[in-house]
């Protein structure tokens, strides 16, 4: 292990007001950067391997090669980064001990700074190291449905998916409505002209919708006085809100082949599917009652039943019914896969894990805020939120900065995990 350089008193005095004493400590104990010293690793041999690849590159060109490179393209950048400023760092902190004030001024402020740029290089490099999504560029399919609060939850339930969907238009997002049914209770609306929604879908279209989304799964909490409440009480509902990746119905072979490969997520046997027809309800003239449009799948191993008749062609309930089932089990699979990953590691994580009964964002309409939990952050203007503003726009990304340090977190768990394992054959 490394000594701390030797620092005069006047200067050790000046390090304490900066705190940049503990930086200096802090390097004989860490990789240089400040990161793991398992992390560091292995951005360093995907930057070696990168150097490589734009070597082979220069010379011939190769499709495969080039996507290699362009997969692990920013962890070299990153990496190339942080060694950077850590390099300017070591050359500036034999500068605190010069004779000249002036000059250990300098140097104290410039360390400052790239002590500061450190950190942000850091979080950027953990961001790279950490393992991609497998939806993470596919278009999305955000399912709402009411929760606990009767039929205030309902109306809750139209607000939300008012708010997705001019939030996507307010984007340029391309979005289309899959599914949009309420409840029988006609001529009933909230205090915002809400209907009593039962379940909605909305697809959004772009690709990476997903990872823009994914972080808003989960139990949205509303408090506000309902429009039918004679006494001004305050009713808590809640709404559920589900991110599921969306295949596209046609495309290229390639997608029609993880249809019917085993080993894909989206891959379902029909035999294990039950298929009912039945007759539509509810508004729709001559059509309703009278055809059995109205398709319901029942994916008879989880129980997940998908039902569907927004068309009045039954072959087009179908097809969006297998659409949704598929997206419902790919996401399962996935989380069940999560959950397996998760139970290897430390506990670390599981105060953090996403479960559908977890409330994340509360919206208040009598103090004007909606405040995500996770994050922490809480925002006044919730009227702006509520169409789809700039102040959800705020947070949305605050949720997305949440998530990218749980994965970190978790992407270091890993790692150390991994490490205590070679420990323990190394001593075997």
């Amino acid at each position: 292990m490394f000594t701390a350089p030797w620092v005069c008193r006047s200067c050790a005095r000046s390090l304490k007001r900066a705190n940049i004493s503990q930086l200096i400590r802090r390097a004989s104990t860490t990789a240089p950067g400040g990161l793991p010293t398992s992390l560091f690793e292995r951005a360093r041999k995907i930057t070696a391997e990168h150097d490589q690849l734009s070597a082979q590159l220069a010379a011939t060109f190769d499709t495969k090669v080039a996507k290699r490179a362009g997969e692990i393209a920013r962890v070299a950048t990153a990496f190339k980064e942080l060694e950077k400023a850590t390099a300017s760092l070591e050359e500036l902190e034999p500068l605190l001990r010069s004779e000249d004030a002036e000059l250990r001024e300098l140097a104290k402020d410039d360390i400052e700074s790239t002590t500061a740029e450190l950190a942000t290089l850091r979080h950027n490099l953990s961001v790279a190291l950490t393992p991609k999504h497998p939806f993470a560029d596919m278009p999305c399919l955000l399912e709402i449905r009411p929760g606990p609060g009767g039929i205030e939850g309902r109306f809750f339930a139209d607000s939300i998916f008012r708010m997705y969907r001019d939030y996507c238009s307010n984007k340029g997002f391309r979005t289309r409505v899959v599914k949009y049914e309420i409840s029988d209770a006609e001529g009933v609306k909230g205090n915002d002209g809400e209907l009593p929604l039962q379940e909605a879908v909305l697809e959004v279209q772009d690709e990476g919708s997903y990872q823009l989304f994914r972080a808003e799964a989960g139990m949205h909490r509303v408090q506000r006085v309902p429009a039918t409440e004679t006494k001004g009480r305050t009713h808590t509902s809640a709404v559920g809100v589900w991110v599921l990746p969306s295949f596209p119905e046609t495309g290229s072979p390639e997608m029609e082949s993880d249809f019917d490969n085993p080993e894909s997520d989206f891959y379902i046997d029909p035999a294990d599917v039950k298929t009912e027809t039945m007759r539509a309800r509810g508004a729709g003239g001559q059509h309703v009652n009278k055809t059995e449009s109205a398709i319901r799948l029942t994916h008879i191993p989880t129980g997940t039943t998908v039902s569907m008749q927004d068309s009045r062609s039954q072959s087009q309930n179908r097809v969006s019914a297998w659409r949704i089932l598929r997206s419902r089990i790919a996401q399962q699979r996935r989380e069940a896969r999560e959950e397996l990953a998760r139970s290897l590691r430390s506990s670390v994580l599981a105060n953090s894990q996403i479960t559908r009964g977890d409330k994340i964002r509360t919206y208040n309409y009598q103090q004007d805020r909606c405040t995500d939990h996770r994050s922490g952050l809480t925002v006044a203007n919730l009227p702006n939120v509520l169409i789809g503003g700039d102040v959800l726009d705020r947070v949305i990304a605050s949720a997305q900065a949440w998530l990218a340090e749980r994965d970190i977190k978790a992407l270091e768990a890993d790692e150390e995990t991994a490490a205590a394992e070679e420990q323990k054959k190394q001593a075997k």
